[in-house]
């Protein structure tokens, strides 16, 4: 497997992916690519040991704009401008009926992206999210920055001029009563430590809005289950895009 860097203009915004490239021998013609959407601040770059356990699968995971090697506009952070940037990757590279997983605020520009654009999908996968865009207060950004970013060396992930714009440009929308219209599969994973940002009534929603939906729990795990469990975070993924 090889990884190769696409750099896409979205509207004059540089939008960076990478795509896990299987060599010939990988070459399996039934497995459908998976598009990943990434949480807030991370990077392209983060989900290569994904894509590689992945493979022989095609995936393909972006740097929303002001995060990795994509651009970092003066403004241009609202909903509809992340849903966007999942848009021009889609065209580029003429992706059909694949697999969309999300994490953490990816979650929304997925949702915002599957339920307002009818891509051909074949599955969903949210990572411990509600169905929900949050409105970002002044006082969660300088928190932010200042109590994570920094102190956990994040800074060259997403640029502070994005989190600003995030803070600045973000509205309330939720999903939950549109959930319904979504026809294919939908893989929801939570964790169950406080750290969780999938709490009960969020998974209750979930059960109660998705005609096709299932919830798996990782007991061990906060928000971060896809490190904390591993294996069975790769098992349940492999499993469920094999299913559909």
């Amino acid at each position: 497997m090889q990884f190769k860097d696409h750099f896409i203009n979205n509207r004059g915004v540089t939008i960076h992916c990478i795509e896990s490239v299987p060599t010939t021998d990988e070459i399996q013609t039934n497995l459908s690519p998976l598009l990943i959407s990434p949480g807030l601040s991370m990077r392209a770059e983060e989900y290569k040991d994904l894509m590689e356990q992945l493979s022989p699968r095609r995936c393909i995971a972006l740097s929303f704009r002001g995060r990795g090697l994509s651009d970092t506009p003066a403004q241009g952070y609202a909903l509809e401008h992340h849903i966007s940037d999942i848009v021009a990757v889609t065209k580029h590279l003429q992706l059909e009926n694949f697999h969309l997983m999300a994490y953490s605020r990816g979650v929304s520009y997925a949702l915002g992206y599957a339920l307002r654009n009818r891509p051909p999908l074949r599955s969903i996968i949210l990572q411990d999210y509600p169905a929900a865009h949050k409105q970002m207060s002044e006082e969660w950004a300088e928190d932010y920055i200042h109590n994570y970013l920094i102190p956990h060396h994040r800074i060259e992930c997403i640029r502070v001029e994005a989190v600003h714009g995030i803070q600045r440009e973000s509205q309330e929308v939720e999903f939950w009563e549109e959930l319904h219209s979504i026809d294919v599969p939908v893989l929801v994973l939570r964790g169950a430590t406080e750290e969780a940002l999938i709490q009960d009534e969020h998974e209750q929603q979930y059960s109660k809005h998705l005609t096709n939906g299932k919830v798996v729990t990782f007991h061990r795990s906060g928000h971060d289950l896809h490190n904390t469990e591993r294996d069975k975070f790769i098992h349940t993924l492999q499993a469920f895009l094999h299913a559909h």
